[in-house]
């Protein structure tokens, strides 16, 4: 029996089972989608503070510990972050229930920029403690966690508030009780026995194994020796209780997870077809936040939370439901990405603009909510093919270090674009209502309804290049193959790396 639970529990099930379990019970947040009527009302009553100074704090608390925090996930082997992410999750809704006043809010806004700022944990835990044959199949399953647990805490918070009338303050109570279950099945995770760059000698063979050019193949063996110099020097270099100056914080250590990074930023980003993904994530995730954090301002200031019924669970609930619906499709839509992929990403953001235009200029709540739902839904649809797309192409190590610094970009837009729009310090003016409709919530979403629409316009300029310089090489080559004399060449194991890695 013994033997069965230490297998079981160094296997991959059970961590995959646990972390997926987490998972369901961290996304299942009941009161998330009244946050704003429950600061703006009796319990709270700061109305004037959430738009120009209480929101944009969690931007640029975010933006302050994201990079830290990502080291630290590694440099920790993720467990104990993510313990620290199901601790602070019990905080966030331990000072919404208790703790009075704008002073306590601003530390929550802080505190809930550490959660967020520790999701790359749950998405690179897994890749650290089971095999890479079973990449796919545990991502699926902490994908559908996550969806399933963010559904039903939506549609559990519509159904407590229209159907059985409870007050604000109990759904948050709801939420801290689970919460504080997604805490405890935290502990339960199984500690790894090294990150990806700190002690990473298996992300550098994915890294090797993935075909490399040359100067990164030598940077990786340099890292290697180095890593090696640390075993001879520290004895036990593998166990976990090595410390000391030789030991996990040792020079070698730093010097070697240094350079894995470095090499693992270069494959990332060697790609020109990769950047071009990248960069339309950070672009559209940077404006989806802004969307995101303001939309249930905009829906409280054309039907006010204190008159009016509010259905924000159950869009949230919509949204999650055909946002599932469309990553569904894409993976089983086949297109040749690589010729009609940016024209999508072109395509998709226009329709995104227009959804986020129609949130800005109506004054009907259905439409606003059928705007965000649109919006919504293509950004999921979108962020899937682009995630798809560079982790298709990247070992493990390499995508986790992608989504930190994909990530890092759209938060530092996401910060500028706070700072111009929202930080009373920059457009304070634009709060005074224009005219009796065209207030400054209004204007806010017509600033991010034309950037999306400059992202739409970008990426359909090099989607419509992209394909014509595809749909034109065939008949080039074809005509040049038609000039020159057939040879017949046998394949070299070096033509065949070479064309591999390219």
């Amino acid at each position: 029996k013994r033997c069965y639970g230490d297998r079981l529990s160094t296997g991959w099930v059970f961590p995959t089972a646990v972390l997926s379990l987490y998972g369901f019970f961290a996304n299942c947040r009941p009161a998330e989608p009244f946050l704003t009527p429950y600061l703006i009302g009796p319990y709270k009553n700061i109305s004037e503070e959430v738009t120009n100074y209480l929101f944009p704090i969690w931007t640029y608390s975010y933006l302050a510990v994201l990079f830290p925090v990502f080291l630290l996930t590694d440099f920790l082997r993720y467990k104990p972050v993510i313990v620290v992410q199901g601790l602070f999750l019990v905080t966030n809704y331990v000072l919404l229930c208790f703790a009075p006043g704008l002073t306590a809010m601003t530390f929550l806004q802080f505190n809930y920029a550490v959660v967020t700022s520790t999701e790359v944990a749950y998405f690179s835990y897994i890749y650290s403690v089971i095999p890479p044959e079973r990449y796919q199949q545990a991502t699926g399953y902490l994908r559908s966690a996550m969806l399933t647990g963010s559904t039903l805490g939506a549609t559990l918070g519509q159904l407590l508030v229209s159907l059985a009338g409870l007050d604000y303050f109990y759904l948050n109570a709801v939420s801290l009780g689970i919460l504080s279950v997604a805490f405890l099945i935290s502990i339960w995770l199984p500690m790894p026995q090294q990150g990806m760059f700190f002690r990473g000698e298996k992300a550098a063979l994915d890294l090797s194994a993935k075909g490399q050019v040359e100067e990164e193949a030598s940077a990786v063996e340099e890292a290697q020796d180095a890593e090696e110099a640390v075993e001879d020097g520290a004895g036990s270099g593998r166990t976990q209780g090595a410390g000391g100056s030789t030991g996990w914080c040792s020079l070698h250590n730093v010097v070697y997870a240094g350079r894995l990074l470095w090499s693992s930023f270069r494959e990332s980003y060697s790609s020109k077809k990769l950047v071009y993904w990248s960069l339309w994530w950070a672009l559209a995730t940077a404006g989806y936040g802004q969307v995101f954090n303001y939309i249930q301002l905009m829906w409280d200031h054309i039907e006010p939370s204190s008159t009016s019924s509010v259905y924000n669970g159950g869009v949230e609930a919509i949204c999650a439901v055909v946002g599932a619906a469309a990553a569904f499709c894409v993976g089983h839509v086949k297109v040749t990405w690589d010729v009609w992929g940016e024209l999508s990403l072109g395509v998709f953001s226009a329709v995104g603009a227009g959804a986020v235009f129609l949130i800005g200029l109506t004054s009907n709540i259905w439409a606003s909510y059928a705007g965000y739902v649109i919006f919504k839904a293509s950004y999921m649809l979108l962020i899937t093919i682009t995630t798809f797309q560079i982790a298709s192409n990247l070992s493990m190590a390499c995508y986790a270090l992608t989504f930190g610094v994909n990530t890092f970009i759209a938060l530092l837009l996401q910060t500028i674009l706070t700072a111009i729009v929202v930080d009373e310090t920059a457009l304070g003016p634009l709060s005074i209502p224009l005219t009796d409709h065209f207030s400054f919530p209004f204007l806010q979403f017509i600033i991010y309804g034309s950037y999306y629409a400059t992202i739409s316009v970008l990426f359909l300029i090099r989607g419509m290049y992209t394909a014509c310089a595809q749909h034109c090489r065939p008949k080039q080559a074809m005509d040049q193959e038609q000039k020159e004399e057939p040879k017949v060449e046998m394949p070299s194991s070096d033509r065949f790396c070479s064309d591999h890695r390219q």
